[in-house]
């Protein structure tokens, strides 16, 4: 079993992604994002992402509803979409699900988010939740039966209202629930970069002892990723690969080596 998370850059290789995936044998769930597609059609809609830090350190995209509604938009509808057709391009019988759909992704909507502005500390309110429980009979009865499950944001929440969530939150969910022996993380760089400006700064290899630390030294969005990758590990013994989604093979590459092995 494998969970693959391919990241919502502009530059990341999804065509050669799922030409790598239709090349392996064991079942797989893909979860995917999509906020440079996001931002590049809120721009021509004349949207203006809001992120906000939190007091603890935490950057997030503030959700109000036009947020969620371009989400549906680009997240659960034309990337999630595009996605499914390569699949079956590539003879993987796929199927796109939003968190919505058949409450596959439930969440605790946010009582707020702590900030600091204006030298003021402010409760602000929006549309985003943490996720909680996965509809695992129902992913189950997609993969039993051949199919391969898509997802995306939005999650819904305990008052069945849609809500945006972090997909390395939603990731760890997906660990606790499926166990997977490998977990492949795409992304818009050769893997885990101790200077984000350096690609020569890759570290091949990580204890996942050695997360803990590493989350004290980073900030904002970098900062939540690290305690992410850290509830990888609560359950189950695993192999989490953040590898280059940008390459020719990105699946490949991730799978022989390239990138950052964390066990």
């Amino acid at each position: 079993m494998l969970l693959i998370k391919i990241g919502g850059g502009a530059d990341i290789n999804i065509k050669g992604i799922i030409e790598d995936l239709a090349k392996i044998d064991d079942k797989f769930i893909l979860l995917h994002g999509a906020n440079a597609l996001r931002d590049n059609i809120g721009k021509k809609l004349g949207y203006n992402k809001r992120v906000v830090t939190s007091v603890s350190g935490y950057d997030s995209v503030f959700s109000d509803e036009e947020t969620i509604d371009l989400m549906m938009m680009t997240y659960a509808g034309l990337r999630n979409k595009r996605i499914v057709e390569l699949c079956h391009q590539n003879g993987i019988n796929a199927v796109g699900l939003s968190g919505l759909d058949g409450k596959v992704m439930e969440a605790k909507r946010n009582s707020g988010i702590r900030v600091r502005e204006n030298g003021k500390t402010l409760l602000l309110r929006d549309f985003s939740g943490k996720p909680k429980s996965i509809n695992k009979h129902l992913l189950d009865l997609l993969l039993e039966n051949g199919y391969t499950p898509v997802l995306s944001v939005p999650l819904i929440d305990e008052n069945n209202f849609a809500v945006n969530s972090e997909n390395d939150d939603i990731l760890a969910l997906l660990q606790k629930e499926f166990n997977a022996d490998k977990i492949i993380s795409l992304i818009e760089a050769p893997g885990f970069l101790l200077d984000k400006n350096d690609p020569e700064s890759l570290v091949k290899n990580i204890s996942r002892y050695e997360l803990e630390a590493m989350e004290q030294k980073v900030e904002g969005r970098m900062k939540r990723k690290i305690l992410a990758l850290r509830k990888l590990f609560e359950g189950s013994p695993t192999t989490v690969i953040i590898s280059d989604g940008r390459t020719e093979h990105p699946v490949d590459d991730a799978l022989n080596g390239k990138g950052t092995t964390i066990s």
